[in-house]
């Protein structure tokens, strides 16, 4: 699926479409969310998210969507913020690999400078992808991971809010790459503005909490940022502590 979003350089992030504003009636199949607009109108959305949204899919709270005319869609809508008590979240899955992507390659990210080259989608291992391969002229990489993380409870970020067989697989990786001795970094985008810390999610997937602290001793480095988000707009923020 197509982001449609611009990088703007004066606000060093992400500029949204222009919204549609809407109060959730409620997400069901993942993928689908039932969605009365202010105008009255009750439309169909499209949900960029197939993890649970523990704590941002609450009916009732004001969500803010895109809009898109291309005939080939069968959706209108795609279903990108909503606003819960404490911050806004951003629920697009796909946003924080584009927004983590650019911000390296504007030199935005002080842990991840002096690469010269960002590449998406790096095939490793048997038929396996890791986000972002960053390359030096030394010939230097890095492997860059990127988790969207939108669940936050009492300050405290976790990830995941379900059982992801695929981001253990991401893991195993990392720690084989690390292991040969490429640089590799698991990234935590919280999509929201309310996390003092980070930690994994051991109740909801002890094997991914696991696999973390194993991948961590191996030398994979871990990177969690907030983010700054409005309406108009969403940028990284700041570094969030994390807690193995």
């Amino acid at each position: 699926m197509t982001i449609h979003l611009r990088w703007e350089s004066d606000f060093s992030g992400l500029l949204w479409p222009e919204m549609v504003p809407g109060r959730l009636i409620r997400r069901y199949h993942r993928f689908l969310a039932d969605v009365a607009l202010d105008s009255g109108r009750v439309v169909t959305a499209h949900c960029p998210n197939s993890g649970r949204m523990t704590g941002c899919c609450e009916p009732g709270m004001p969500v803010y969507l895109s809009c898109h005319d291309n005939p080939k869609r069968k959706l209108k809508y795609t279903w990108e913020i909503i606003r819960m008590p404490t911050s806004l979240v951003g629920v697009n899955t796909l946003v924080p690999n584009r927004l983590v992507a650019e911000s390296i390659g504007q030199g935005l990210v002080a842990e991840l400078s002096g690469y010269a080259s960002v590449q998406r989608e790096a095939t490793v291992g048997h038929n396996s992808r890791i986000d972002l391969l960053l390359s030096n002229r030394t010939g230097g990489r890095c492997y860059v991971e990127v988790k969207n993380c939108t669940w936050v409870q009492e300050g405290v970020a976790s990830f995941p809010d379900a059982v992801t067989a695929r981001g253990l697989k991401h893991l195993v990786e990392l720690r084989r790459l690390a292991k040969k001795g490429d640089r590799c970094v698991m990234f935590y985008v919280i999509q929201r503005m309310d996390a003092e810390r980070f930690i994994p999610a051991d109740d909801v997937d002890p094997d991914y909490g696991e696999g973390l602290r194993h991948a961590v001793k191996d030398g994979v480095e871990i990177l969690v940022f907030d983010v700054a988000i409005t309406l108009e707009c969403i940028r990284l923020n700041k570094r969030i502590p994390y807690q193995l």
